[in-house]
């Protein structure tokens, strides 16, 4: 799968992408992953990005030009719907993963400062998406996010072991969390690992944690 991130600052995704399952990930080609600085579209001779609001009003909005010419290039490689973070978007969800992991691609779209031009909106968002109610300085973390939620759902990213079956959320838990987890050692400052999952037995260790769901 590939995803396409569109950013002004984009040095913010080289560490998390080159770090543990994403970059497995990435070595083996199961996801593809390209970040964009929006600054090398702009046609203003300083690069810039942004300019005061028409209206008047507090901080600057991110201007049309720089961010749709950015689309318009990534869309020859990426044929999937464009992602807006924004906090007032749908709220994601982990269905809301399994639904985007479906598509071939995503492209993700990084606002800052007060937010980007309405008509970039019209013109190419496909959906706005935002990861909870309260406001960031910036899309970059909430487009990582997503990322690592959609990644998961994709085949071999977890490897052939791991059941998503059994992870957070998933609907054959009907949206409950998961059960404790314990490694050893079986005694760390006098709390004890429960006795049923040293005990070997597959059926009473399904049992007792479904019964320990929170």
């Amino acid at each position: 799968m590939r995803f396409d991130i569109l950013t002004i600052f984009p040095k913010a995704f080289e560490s998390y992408f080159n770090e543990s399952m994403i970059k497995r990930a990435k070595a083996k080609k199961i996801i593809d992953i390209h970040v964009h600085d929006i600054r090398t579209f702009s046609k203003d001779k300083h690069k810039k990005v942004d300019h005061i609001p028409y209206g008047g009003g507090p901080g600057m909005v991110m201007t049309p030009q720089p961010i749709y010419d950015a689309i318009k290039y990534v869309k020859k490689f990426n044929k999937g719907p464009v992602l807006l973070m924004s906090p007032s978007g749908e709220t994601f969800t982990h269905k809301k993963a399994q639904k985007l992991a479906k598509n071939k691609g995503l492209i993700f779209i990084c606002g800052r400062y007060e937010g980007i031009d309405e008509r970039v909106k019209k013109l190419c968002v496909d959906e706005e998406i935002s990861i909870g109610e309260y406001v960031l300085t910036g899309g970059e973390m909430p487009a990582m996010v997503i990322l690592d939620a959609v990644s998961r759902f994709i085949p071999e990213f977890l490897g052939k072991e791991k059941s998503l079956e059994e992870e957070s959320f998933s609907e054959s838990l009907e949206g409950k969390k998961e059960y404790p987890q314990y490694t050893r050692p079986p005694s760390f400052k006098g709390l004890k690992v429960p006795e049923v999952l040293q005990s070997g037995h597959h059926g009473k260790i399904k049992e007792w944690r479904k019964k320990h769901l929170s």
